[in-house]
């Protein structure tokens, strides 16, 4: 049998400052931003599903993603799209194919919000 299960637990993003990921991640999923920084450079954000953990240990420019790793879903693209431009958020693509659209975090990560 096989020890390794069939799914994501979490997915480490990279972040130059903990505190500041924490508050514009926090704040894009409009969640609160009172969580503990573990071990001093960990913060874990609980999601529906797959976590996602901001780790300030990891940070280089090297590991930047720069294809989005995963994206967020939305039922309303369009209200997504706007709701990111009014948070000021740095937007790479327009929507696309009315499904999706890419944008970047403050230490320029790039990350993708999609329709589904």
């Amino acid at each position: 049998m096989n020890p390794i299960l069939k799914q994501i637990g979490a997915i480490f993003m990279p972040v130059k400052n903990i505190e500041e990921a924490r508050k514009w991640y926090c704040d894009i999923l409009g969640i609160p931003a009172d969580g503990r920084i573990v071990f001093g450079h960990l913060y874990i954000i609980t999601m529906s599903g797959t976590e996602i953990v901001l780790d300030s240990k990891i940070f280089s420019k090297d590991n930047v993603f720069r294809t989005p790793p995963f994206h967020f879903n939305t039922t309303d693209i369009e209200k997504a799209y706007k709701y990111m431009k009014g948070k000021n958020v740095e937007i790479v693509t327009e929507i696309q194919f009315d499904q999706w659209f890419n944008f970047k975090d403050p230490d320029g990560n790039h990350l993708m919000i999609c329709q589904c």
